[in-house]
């Protein structure tokens, strides 16, 4: 055997032994989460006192549908009150929004984000008003008028500190739209229902969230990743411990993105996030192996799978090159594409699948590599960025120190 066919099976193998996990985890998750049981939620036997945070960051289309949603809950209006973080919004929405019964924060951030959003929110709570929870909400989601009596039922029943709403979308018009809404549908089957089923903790997902206004308002402003603070939160529930419940029948209508490129940007913008936050918590692996805190185990194992765009994006590849150099050593990766592609049918909702269908899964593989040049892109990106930072920081210490001399 020479060389060339040696570095040629090292690379095969490194690449498709990462892969063959993500879609054996992806498989296992999909198929429990077929035996999940309708959840029957007793009446809560008190009103907690809910605050909802609503950031907005350029969403002058959104966010009055949004607002009118919750407003129109059919819950005590004096048990919750409503915090919007309107950023970079035009003045003639603010003026709109400064007319409703709603707290209205108008900070002006020179690098936006959800995070700064949140923290500011908090920050600017009145002292002397006391709340049970907080909901987070996004500029562009809608509720039923129930919503607030579910959650309120829900919080009651799970006797935890965090807890999921079912994020669905609100709009399937375009095709990246409607792939979108397969996606959050998979996740929730996989990472949500799924991982209920096996008595591990659901995941979260950036909106429709619970959290105990106590523990949030103390963690939130520990967050320091500007693109997942959703990610860092749950990051700190696991490693306290805290059990993350998921009820199905609370829905969160969602917007979906409906441009190709927005699809792939928002991509390739978690899987930077996931490797930032794999990264910066690698140091409590032992701790969770040797304490057997099986949630955190789990959360680490997710965190290190293959994002789904990149491993499709190989998986494609993989398949149209190999045959071409060694037909032999492509039958697994054709395996492997079965298997994840069988595993995301079992994981799909029925009503997703309409008369689109057919011609959104065509053209799935083109938006998949695409979404795969946008995941380095976008990683390079944010490298450089940080790479110029730390440069900055550097030049300032160093600035001081002479200074100081």
């Amino acid at each position: 055997m020479n060389f060339f066919w040696i570095i040629f099976f090292i690379i095969d193998w490194l690449l498709f032994i990462p892969v063959a996990i993500t879609v054996l985890y992806l498989l296992v998750f999909a198929i429990a989460s077929l035996f999940t049981h309708k959840q029957e939620i007793p009446k809560a036997k008190q009103y907690n006192r809910f605050i909802i945070l609503i950031p907005a960051y350029k969403q002058d289309k959104n966010i009055m549908q949004a607002i009118n949603s919750v407003l129109g809950q059919n819950y005590p209006q004096r048990m919750f009150d409503i915090v919007v973080i309107s950023d970079h919004q035009n003045e003639m929405t603010n003026m709109r929004l400064a007319q409703m019964p709603i707290t209205l924060l108008t900070p002006n951030f020179e690098q936006s984000s959800k995070a700064k959003s949140l923290q500011y929110g908090i920050l600017n709570l009145p002292q002397f008003k006391i709340y049970d929870g907080v909901i987070i909400l996004d500029a562009d989601n809608i509720v039923e008028p129930e919503f607030l009596d579910q959650m309120n039922d829900a919080y009651e029943a799970a006797g935890t500190k965090a807890l999921q709403a079912h994020r669905m979308s609100k709009n399937r018009d375009t095709a990246a739209a409607r792939l979108d809404a397969i996606f959050e549908e998979i996740n929730n089957s996989i990472f949500r229902k799924g991982h209920l089923t096996l008595g591990l903790s659901a995941a979260i997902s950036g909106s429709g969230m619970l959290f105990d206004f106590e523990w949030f308002k103390q963690h939130i402003m520990k967050v320091q990743n500007d693109l997942g603070e959703d990610k860092e939160l749950e990051a700190m529930l696991m490693r306290e411990g805290i059990y993350v419940d998921y009820f199905e029948d609370i829905h969160v209508y969602d917007e979906k993105t409906r441009r190709t490129n927005d699809f792939n940007n928002q991509r390739g913008r978690w899987a930077f996030t996931q490797l930032h936050v794999l990264v910066n918590n690698l140091k409590y692996v032992p701790k969770a192996v040797f304490g057997r805190h099986y949630d955190q185990i789990d959360k680490f194992l997710q965190w290190a799978l293959v994002p789904r765009t990149i491993m499709m994006g190989l998986i494609m590849i993989v398949s149209l090159v190999f045959p071409f150099i060694y037909m032999s050593a492509v039958i697994k990766w054709w395996v492997a594409g079965a298997v994840v592609l069988f595993a995301f049918s079992l994981a799909t909702p029925d009503y997703l699948v309409d008369k689109h269908w057919d011609t959104d899964f065509l053209r799935a593989p083109l938006i998949t590599i695409w979404g795969l040049v946008n995941i380095f892109r976008i990683g390079k990106s944010e490298t450089n960025n940080r790479l110029t930072s730390v440069g900055s920081n550097i030049k300032k210490i160093t600035a001081i120190t002479r200074t100081r001399r």
